[in-house]
């Protein structure tokens, strides 16, 4: 679906959960290249139990482009429910929503990584009473795709991923690929290693991965999320890195699932170390997910990830997207059309429209904690 733009922001919104107590993430892009929902079809059905509790007026927002397809579907929903309202959420990425967050320019950022205490601190001057805090509300995998001939199932592991998106392994043969797929036929084709050009927690989520798994090999600042090494080639969002490993034969990038799905690219099964490698799915990254520790205080819920799980059928590449709003200082203006709208996004009906989108729900017992957050900011 294309919702309507205003000074450059697009509609959208976010995502879900497979099996309780788990988060999961696939994402969609600004082209919308989701599947239509059963549910989230039904608009009328889908918008007669949300409360719009006077929001009025337009709401601006931006950030993670990896939640994009999820705020298409609550954005229609609400406003077809909140009659005069426009969400405007524009898909730029995690630094440039917590940049716009801080200057005051729009009422919500989404972001694939908590806020860094230095983002908290500027957040301050723009919360005059309070401070940025993170309201989890969507995770998943963050698959690792490829487009090589002949090659249907490819398995890699944390130093091999390093070394392929460090430019140290250039070609599709190398010794070490070949170990890990024993009976593939490896062609020689020259690796195109794709990243992202704007600032991203989806690639913070990747480098810290690489750094907690394979140190010796990937020495960049996992807190990073501007792309740290010098090499490869650099698409905008994570809907232009799918684009450019569709188009390019010997091609390799990262992104969320569903635009792996979406576009009909490859991904990768990752060697953890458990008995079998892990295939990048709803279900394997809530296995990661579910053992996620709550580290934030107060208002704040964010959560810490074991990047180098070992669990059985436990996917280790994940991330988990925040909404950051302010707990107190919100503008008054925008402030009831703020709440209800994340009232909405983390309700019941607001997650159950969002699975056949390739996301799935917040686990409950997060989700009950986000659900009593909302109400509280002011």
């Amino acid at each position: 679906m294309k919702l309507s733009r205003k000074n450059g922001l697009r509609a959208s919104a976010i995502g879900a959960l497979v099996v309780s107590g788990a988060f999961v993430l696939s994402a969609c892009g600004s082209d919308n290249n989701s599947e239509p929902t059963k549910d989230g079809g039904n608009t009328s059905a889908a918008a007669s139990n949300i409360k719009c509790d006077g929001a009025k007026g337009q709401l601006l927002a931006a950030g993670s482009s990896a939640q994009d397809n999820a705020m298409d579907l609550w954005v229609k929903n609400f406003q077809a429910a909140c009659k005069g309202v426009e969400v405007n959420y524009q898909g730029i990425g995690s630094g440039g929503g917590i940049t716009k967050f801080n200057q005051g320019q729009v009422a919500f950022a989404g972001s694939d990584s908590a806020l860094k205490e230095e983002e908290v601190a500027a957040s301050q001057k723009v919360c005059k009473t309070g401070k940025g805090v993170n309201l989890p509300m969507v995770g998943g995998p963050i698959a690792i795709g490829y487009k090589l001939s002949g090659v249907d199932n490819l398995v890699l592991d944390a130093p091999t991923l390093a070394k392929i998106f460090d430019m140290k392994i250039t070609k599709w043969n190398d010794e070490a690929i070949a170990k890990l797929n024993p009976g593939a036929k490896l062609p020689g084709t020259t690796i195109q290693a794709f990243h992202r050009s704007d600032e991203s927690g989806t690639t913070q989520n990747l480098g810290k991965y690489l750094s907690s798994v394979a140190p010796a090999d990937w020495k960049y600042d996992p807190k990073s999320k501007a792309w740290p090494a010098p090499q490869g080639q650099a698409a905008t969002g994570s809907s232009g890195v799918a684009t450019a490993v569709k188009g390019a034969e010997g091609s390799i990038g990262y992104f969320e699932l569903s635009f792996a799905t979406a576009n009909k690219i490859s991904t990768v099964s990752i060697n953890t170390g458990a008995s079998a490698p892990v295939a990048a799915s709803a279900e394997n990254a809530s296995k990661a997910i579910a053992a996620a520790k709550v580290k934030g205080t107060g208002s704040d819920m964010a959560l810490s990830l074991d990047y180098a799980t070992k669990a059985e059928g436990a996917y280790p590449i994940t991330l988990v997207t925040y909404e950051i709003a302010c707990d107190k200082g919100n503008k008054a203006d925008t402030l009831p059309t703020l709440k209800a709208f994340l009232n909405y996004t983390v309700s019941e009906e607001g997650q159950k429209v969002l699975p056949e989108a390739g996301y799935a729900p917040l686990p409950a017992e997060i989700a009950a904690k986000v659900r009593a957050i909302v109400p509280t900011l002011s």
